[in-house]
C-alpha cells in the first residue's frame, strides 16, 4: 500500500481509472472528469517537488514532465485496463522529464510520497535522469536525449503481440538516432507508439525559429510513419488521437502541440520552463491552487540543502577567487573575434551550437558576434561535422561545443574530420562528474576517446585547464592551431590555484604552454598528478599530508595526452606516483601514465584514482562517492608510502 503521508499534496486522491482504448471510442463524462482531476493533481505535485529542487539548489526540470501529464494519465489508464496488450513501461527519450517516472513510482506504491521532496538530492536515489536499479519503481534508464526510441524498437521486437510506448519530444526528435529508429519501425511494422510533446521549446530557444523547416510530424511521415496531430490540452481530442494510435497495427505517432507549461503564470511558453520552476513562480501557482502547506514547505524546510562539508576550507585555494571555465570559454573566443574585422572573422570562423549555448559558454558569442554564430539543434554529430567541413581549408576554424558526455556520440565524426585534416576547436563542458545532478548518463568521463587518431596523424591536443587563468591562456594559445583540439571544462566553478606563498599560481606573469606540466608543489616522497576539479582537491590533500610530515608534491597536467619529459624525469625519480582524476578509471589518464613511466625506465610505486561507480545523484557528493575527495586521496597516498 502506498504511503502518501508527509507529502503536502494529497496524492491519495489519484483515481485508478481503467480505460480500454481498443473498445472505448469516446470517454464517458465520468471517465473524462476523473482523467482531468488526475491531470490537475499530478501537475500540482510535479510543480511542488521539482520546485523543491530549485529551493534546495539541486535544480531539475519541471516543464517537460508537467506538459506530458495528460497523455501519461491516459496511458496509465490503458495499462490498467489492458495489461495483456501493453508493455507497461512509460519509456521516455527525454530523460530530464524524470519527475514523471518518480511520480508514477509513488502512485504505484514503489516508494513513499514524501521522498519526492528529496528530488535530485545527493544519495536520495532520485537523480536527474531515470536510472534502472537506482530508484524504486523506475523501470528503465533513459540515457541521453533522443536515444530511447531505437531501444524501444528492440523491446517491441521482443514483445510482438503487445504495444510498446515511447514518450518523445520535439527536442529529442532532432537527434539522428530517431531518424534511423523511424525507418526500422516502419520497415518492420513494429507495434511502437510514439507520444510526442511538441511544445516548440528546447533549452536555448524555439525550434520553429532556429530550425526553419523542422516539423516533427512531416519528418516522421517522410519515413512512412502514420501520424496524428492534436492540441494537447483538449482531453477529448487527445483521447481520440491516442485511441486511433493504439488501434493502428503498426508504428504510429501522436504529435501533441501545446505551449510549454500551460497554465503556469510567467512560465507558459517560455524556454525557462524547461528547467526547475523558480520557487517564487511555484509559490504563485500553488497558492492559486490552494496548496498552502506545499507553499510553506517550499519557503521553509525545502531551502535547507546539504553543502560540501569542506567548502571554504580547501588548503591551497582557501580564499581564492572562483571562475566558471565553461562560461569563460565563450568570453575568450569573443576577445579573439573582436580583434578581427567582421569580414575576416566571417570568412575564417564559424561557431555552431547544439542547443546548449547558455551551458557551454557560447551564448556570449551569439550575443556579441552573431555574424559567425549558427544556432543549431540537438544534433551533435551533424553539427560537429559541419564545423569540421567549414574548417577543412587552411586558415579557417570551426568552433563546436557541447557536453563532454556527448563526445562519445561524435567519435566517428572526429575520425572523419581528422582524415580530412580539418581545423576544429572543440569545447566539451560538463567534463568529469562534479556538480552533475543529471547523474551517470551525463558523466563526461571518456574524454580520451577524442584522441583516437593514428601515430602518423597530427596530435589532437586534450586540454583541461586548472582554473580560469589557465583557461584564458589556453584558448588564446590554441585557437589558430591546425587540426582538432579539445578543451575540457567542468560544470562546477573552480578556484584559482595558489602558490606556496598564497599568490595565484597561474596569474600574474605565468605563461601557459601546451604540453607543459606545472609543478604545483615539489616533494621528495612522491607525487600526485591531477587536473580539472580533482586538482584543487588533490592540492588540499597534499598540503595536509605535508603538514603531517609527508613531503609529497603535486603536478597539474593540463595537456592530458602528451608527455612532458622534464616533469616525467622529476616524478619518475620519486618513490611514489598517484594519478587522481575525475575521468573514468578504465579510460582516463591513469591507465596510460604508468606505461609512460615504464617506457622511460622509471618504476616508482604507482596507483591511480578515477571514476568507477554509477552516480550518487546530487552535486558535490559525486567526488566523495567516487573517492577523489581530499580524505580519500590522503588515505591512498599513505597506503602507498
Amino acid at each position: 500500500m502506498t504511503d502518501f503521508s508527509g507529502f503536502e499534496i494529497d496524492l491519495s486522491k489519484y483515481q485508478k481509472v481503467s480505460i480500454d482504448p481498443f473498445s472505448t471510442d469516446k470517454l464517458s463524462a465520468e471517465q473524462e472528469a476523473a482523467v482531468k482531476a488526475n491531470i490537475e493533481l499530478c501537475r500540482d505535485a510535479i510543480v511542488f517537488f521539482t520546485a523543491c529542487g530549485s529551493a534546495s539548489g539541486y535544480g531539475g526540470h519541471t516543464g517537460g514532465a508537467y506538459d506530458t501529464v495528460p497523455e501519461v494519465v491516459l496511458l496509465d489508464a490503458f495499462f490498467r485496463a489492458r495489461p495483456d496488450k501493453f508493455v507497461p513501461i512509460l519509456f521516455d527519450e527525454a530523460g530530464h522529464r524524470v519527475a514523471t517516472q518518480y511520480l508514477m513510482a509513488v502512485l504505484e506504491g514503489a516508494m513513499p510520497a514524501k521522498h519526492l521532496k528529496s528530488y535530485r538530492v545527493g544519495h536520495a536515489n532520485l537523480p536527474g535522469h531515470p536510472e534502472l536499479r537506482c530508484t524504486p519503481g523506475v523501470k528503465f534508464s533513459s540515457g541521453r536525449l533522443g536515444h530511447m526510441w531505437p531501444f524501444v524498437n528492440g523491446v517491441a521486437m521482443a514483445n510482438p503481440t503487445k504495444v510498446s510506448i515511447c514518450l518523445g519530444s520535439d527536442g529529442s526528435q532532432q537527434e539522428g538516432d530517431d531518424y534511423e529508429a523511424a525507418i526500422l519501425a516502419v520497415a518492420q511494422d513494429l507495434p511502437v507508439k510514439l507520444i510526442i510533446d511538441d511544445n516548440d521549446v528546447t533549452i536555448a530557444g524555439h525550434p520553429s525559429q532556429y530550425l526553419k523547416g523542422y516539423d516533427v510530424a512531416k519528418k516522421l511521415e517522410g519515413q512512412g510513419m502514420k501520424c496524428a496531430i492534436v492540441a494537447g490540452e483538449g482531453i477529448a481530442d487527445l483521447y481520440t488521437a491516442m485511441h486511433q494510435c493504439m488501434n493502428h497495427s503498426g508504428p504510429f505517432a501522436v504529435v501533441i502541440r501545446r505551449k510549454m507549461c500551460p497554465g503556469i503564470e510567467g512560465v507558459e511558453g517560455q524556454c525557462g520552463g524547461h528547467d526547475a520552476i523558480a520557487v517564487a513562480k511555484a509559490v504563485t501557482y500553488l497558492t492559486s491552487r490552494g496548496h498552502t502547506a506545499a507553499v510553506e514547505w517550499l519557503q521553509g524546510p525545502a531551502t535547507k540543502a546539504e553543502k560540501d562539508p569542506q567548502v571554504g576550507d580547501y588548503l591551497g585555494t582557501k580564499g581564492s577567487k572562483v571562475g566558471a571555465n565553461r562560461a569563460l570559454f565563450g568570453e575568450v573566443v569573443v576577445k579573439i573575434l573582436e580583434g578581427m574585422s567582421k569580414e575576416e572573422r566571417k570568412d575564417k570562423v564559424m561557431v555552431i551550437d547544439s542547443d546548449l549555448e547558455g551551458s557551454t559558454g557560447l551564448k556570449v558569442i551569439h550575443q556579441k558576434c552573431p555574424d559567425v554564430f549558427v544556432q543549431s539543434g540537438i544534433m551533435e554529430r551533424g553539427n560537429f561535422s559541419a564545423a569540421a567541413g567549414f574548417g577543412m581549408e587552411k586558415g579557417r576554424v570551426g568552433v563546436f561545443s557541447t557536453f563532454a558526455a556527448f563526445l562519445e556520440m561524435c567519435v566517428s565524426e572526429i575520425t572523419m574530420a581528422r582524415l580530412n585534416y580539418s581545423n576544429v576547436l572543440c569545447h566539451f563542458s560538463h567534463s568529469g562528474v562534479d556538480d552533475m545532478a543529471d547523474n551517470t548518463c551525463h558523466f563526461g568521463v571518456n574524454n580520451f576517446f577524442a584522441d583516437n587518431g593514428l601515430d602518423e596523424h597530427a596530435p589532437s591536443g586534450l586540454y583541461y585547464p586548472a582554473d580560469f587563468h589557465q583557461l584564458e591562456q589556453c584558448v588564446q594559445s590554441i585557437f589558430w592551431d591546425e587540426g582538432i583540439r579539445f578543451v575540457f571544462t567542468t560544470r562546477s566553478k573552480l578556484p584559482a590555484i595558489q602558490a606556496e606563498d598564497g599568490s595565484e599560481l597561474f596569474g600574474g606573469s605565468y605563461k601557459w604552454q601546451k604540453g607543459k606540466d606545472d609543478v604545483v608543489r615539489k616533494g621528495s616522497k612522491g607525487y600526485v598528478v591531477s587536473f580539472g576539479d580533482a586538482l584543487y582537491r588533490a592540492l588540499d590533500a597534499v598540503e595536509r599530508l605535508r603538514a603531517e610530515g609527508h613531503d609529497v608534491g603535486l603536478i597539474n597536467k593540463s595537456t592530458l595526452n602528451s608527455v612532458d619529459e622534464e616533469t616525467m624525469k622529476l616524478i619518475g625519480a620519486s618513490p611514489m606516483v598517484l594519478v587522481v582524476e575525475s575521468l573514468g578509471r578504465k579510460t582516463g589518464l591513469g591507465i596510460r601514465f604508468g606505461t609512460w613511466l615504464l617506457e622511460r625506465g622509471f618504476s616508482p610505486k604507482y596507483g591511480y584514482i578515477g571514476v568507477t561507480k554509477e552516480g550518487s545523484g546530487g552535486l558535490f557528493e559525486h567526488a566523495y562517492h567516487q573517492g577523489y575527495d581530499s580524505k580519500s586521496i590522503q588515505a591512498k597516498v599513505k597506503s602507498m608510502m
